[in-house]
């Protein structure tokens, strides 16, 4: 149609370009587009030449000004494209201007077009030579918003890195990390699947399979990407494809039928009406421009008058196609001859199906902003009124000028380009859903705006439904995620979304699902059973409240108290003849050193404190030397009694009652000098011993100084060996009154006793080491009070008869 200014439109009406073969002998025959209409682009283009007859009957837009348009059918095929354009620049007639200035009668104001992203770039490469401006409604290709290779080129669609990004953000949202992925062998598919790759990676999405494919392979490699689909192991299937080539694909899909697969679908085929059919991809969900209403469109599509039809070679095929009958004079074989009945409102077609006009407002808008940027040229507003001089010849770089400064709004739409000629990206997630009647339907489900802060993009309003109708959201992962107490170990030579799940080692946690890593608890802290959780190492020492520990503290009670009745007894029978006879003084002082000596061990049981620690090896160290003092005093006696008896010895002058208590109180001295520098020095302190045992705390005693522990044990050996000899040496002297054998016998069981606990305990673990030296401690102490005191308790108390000095003085009593 002719106009003031022509704007044309370029659209993808038919499928395919007829294929010639050229046998370079004769012309070839001119480019023409082939196979049935695709009704949603026949929809879109007079979507077009509704927007310019509305402009035109506009009083505030344009008004006085009278656009024209051009119409060229691309059919998707780069070789009809150029040409198309060419056409454009010259003018419809095939006219060739040989002047050196071109004339630019026939060239047009800007282009609408083209659908697809290949045929675009291919349209901008000629025309944007000639800076005409080019506006497409359908190309999404990130590449087109290089403005250095595109300068010319303006687009109502937001471009595919933005839904790329979004595509990567809705597989990550639903845990979808082992995906597959198909794609046009196009520059849409290829340039989409790329930048959206490379966003799956940034969110850690795997992909078992890229393949790409066009709608004019052959069908042997169409058939090797449906056999890829039907074996792989990804449930969810990312298809960045145009409809017409994705159509190719799910028909052979269709012939052998693959596992149900979950469709994840780029706005180019996820809303077009036509791939509803396929009912195996129900549940498919994708991201699509926002459904808008155009008022006046519907009545405008649906007004064929029979005149308009029989003139339009492209209705008349569509009518044909649509209502199955001819329209020509001749009928086809299979076709009757359309009779008139045919009524255009009852049709169900895409063409007249505006429930969901999405791409449509994309080419409304185009043509608006068009108007928009020739009126800010051409128009001046003054007082209210607008003046547009129709007759204003336009440079078209002042038409690219003014693209770049439109905003303006229609029907509650914003347009408005940004630096790269690119509108804000505005997604709807759409979701195929059967309706109560059993047909499939685009149901909105959420929306996706691109400018929003990271992380509030995404928003999903309503339930979905999956593949095969499940309200479940189904699972496509390589490897389950690994639970918490386990770590992730890739798999060799697969994907970092192939891995096993190993537990954590020893002493280790993960506390979170995949952890790659598993982090050492604190040393005082010890991992759960399932190994998710850090607890507190349980605290062991020898207490009260344990069996071993009752025991212990009942023996060294019981010791005690067995020390104190031998004392009553000998108290009671003190001025008896073996009491006397066997140094009464010094066994009583034996008896309360042994008696200090049970009930020191209860110092070793309990939670070790400071205090408690500094105690229990001192008291051990100086009551134990009190005691062997006792027991060396004894048998000193024993020694000077018998040389005493010899003629002429003068020698218990020597050794009385006071040198004996000296020589009781000096031993005793020097072990509690050495304690007292042991505790000044580096006294025993509480320690947490986290090295015996990995999964509990031992809390002991640490020795502070370890020469210092060796010195209060060395001299206690060196006393008791010391007495041990001399009870060795006065064993075989004369006379019942010779008590030696039995402190002979006694020392033994000490030395005994001692030389055993120094291997049990350095070996012992834990809390052992304590009951080690308790035992020690106890089993010592009994044999003393056993071996020195049971037999003349026996004799006090059951044979009063043998408790005569005469009976004393006659050998082997005991």
């Amino acid at each position: 149609m002719d106009g003031d200014y022509v704007i044309a439109g370029v659209f993808s009406i038919h499928h395919y370009m007829h294929t010639v073969k050229h046998n370079f002998t004769t012309m070839p025959e001119p480019l023409k587009c082939t196979g049935s209409i695709d009704s949603r682009e026949l929809r879109l283009s007079h979507t077009m030449v509704f927007a310019i007859e509305e402009i035109n009957n506009s009083t505030e837009l344009l008004p006085g000004i009278k656009l024209g348009y051009q119409m060229h059918d691309s059919c998707g095929s780069v070789p009809v494209t150029v040409h198309a354009a060419f056409q454009l620049l010259n003018g419809i007639d095939p006219v060739f201007y040989t002047g050196d200035n071109c004339s630019q009668s026939g060239i047009v104001m800007a282009v609408v077009g083209e659908s697809g992203s290949t045929p675009s770039i291919s349209m901008s490469r000629v025309i944007g030579s000639f800076n005409i401006p080019q506006v497409s409604h359908f190309a999404t290709c990130a590449c087109l918003s290089d403005k250095r290779q595109y300068p010319s080129f303006f687009r109502t669609i937001p471009s595919d890195q933005f839904q790329a990004e979004a595509l990567a953000k809705l597989v990550k949202h639903f845990g979808w990390t082992w995906i597959g992925a198909v794609r046009s062998d196009s520059d849409y598919g290829n340039n989409g699947m790329a930048s959206f790759l490379d966003a799956a990676q940034k969110e850690g999405i795997c992909v078992e399979y890229s393949e790409s494919f066009y709608r004019t392979h052959p069908r042997s490699r169409i058939q090797r990407v449906a056999d890829v689909i039907r074996r792989s192991t990804a449930m969810v299937v990312v298809a960045f494809a145009a409809s017409g080539d994705l159509r190719i694909l799910l028909e052979e899909l269709l012939r052998e039928p693959s596992p149900p697969r979950q469709w994840i679908g780029s706005e180019a085929w996820v809303t077009d009406p036509d791939m509803l059919r396929f009912s195996f991809c129900t549940g498919a969900i994708g991201f699509a421009i926002q459904k808008s209403v155009i008022p006046g469109l519907r009545d405008f599509l649906l007004d064929l008058t029979p005149t308009k039809v029989a003139a339009s070679p492209v209705l008349t095929e569509f009518w044909e196609d649509a209502f199955n009958c001819s329209l020509g004079k001749s009928t086809a074989i299979d076709k009757s001859l359309c009779d008139g009945t045919e009524d255009i409102q009852t049709l169900q077609s895409p063409y007249t199906d505006t429930s969901q006009l999405r791409i449509s407002n994309m080419v409304y808008k185009a043509v608006y902003a068009i108007a928009h940027a020739i009126h800010n040229a051409v128009c001046q507003d003054t007082n209210s009124t607008t003046q547009c001089d129709k007759f204003t010849r336009i440079d078209l770089k002042q038409v690219i000028t003014q693209l770049k400064k439109v905003n303006f709004s229609r029907n509650g739409y914003d347009v408005s380009f940004d630096a790269n000629g690119d509108p804000v990206a505005r997604y709807e997630l759409v979701n195929w859903q059967k309706s109560v009647s059993g047909r499939i339907e685009f149901v909105t489900v959420g929306h996706y705006v691109a400018s929003l802060p990271v992380g509030q993009e995404l928003r999903i309003s309503r339930n979905l439904i999956w593949l095969e109708g499940r309200t479940q959201v189904p699972v496509s992962v390589c490897t389950d995620s690994c639970p918490p107490g386990t770590r992730k170990v890739l798999q060799k030579g697969k994907p970092i979304c192939c891995y096993d799940c190993l537990p954590c080692p020893e002493a280790e946690i993960s506390n979170a699902t995949d952890s790659p890593d598993c982090f050492p608890c604190p040393k005082e802290f010890w991992p759960n059973v399932e190994g998710d959780t850090c607890l507190s190492k349980p605290v062991e020492f020898l207490s009260f409240d344990e069996v071993l520990g009752m025991i212990l503290a009942a023996f060294s009670v019981g010791g005690a108290c067995l020390a104190v009745v031998t004392a009553a007894v000998f108290f009671r029978n003190r001025t008896s003849p073996i009491v006397r006879a066997n140094n009464s003084e010094l066994s009583f002082l034996l008896l309360f050193s042994l008696t200090l000596c049970f009930l020191c061990s209860l110092t070793f049981i309990g939670a070790p404190s400071e205090w408690s620690c500094m105690l229990r090896h001192t008291a051990f160290g100086i009551t134990f030397v009190l005691c062997i003092s006792c027991v060396l005093g004894k048998t000193i006696v024993v020694l000077m009694a018998f040389k005493a008896t010899l003629p002429g010895s003068n020698v218990m002058k020597w050794f009385g009652p006071p040198q004996q208590r000296m020589t009781v109180v000096s031993f005793t001295f020097i072990q509690v000098l050495i304690c007292t520098i042991w505790l000044v020095v580096s006294p025993p302190f509480p320690k947490k011993n986290l090295t015996i045992y990995k999964e509990r705390i031992i809390l002991e005693c640490a020795l502070g100084s370890a020469v210092g522990f060796c010195a209060v044990l060395g001299y206690i050996g060196l006393l008791a060996v010391l007495c041990f000899v001399l009870a060795v040496l006065a064993r075989k002297l004369p006379d019942n009154f010779n008590e030696a054998k039995l402190i002979t016998f006694s020392m033994l069981i000490f030395c005994a006793v001692w030389i055993t606990f120094i291997p049990a305990y350095v070996s012992s673990p834990g809390k052992f080491t304590v009951a080690v030296e308790i035992f020690a401690i106890l089993a010592s102490s009994f044999g003393l009070i056993l071996c020195i005191f049971a037999p003349k308790c026996f004799i006090i108390l059951f044979k009063p008869e043998k408790n005569t000095k005469k009976l004393l003085m006659n050998k082997n009593q005991y």
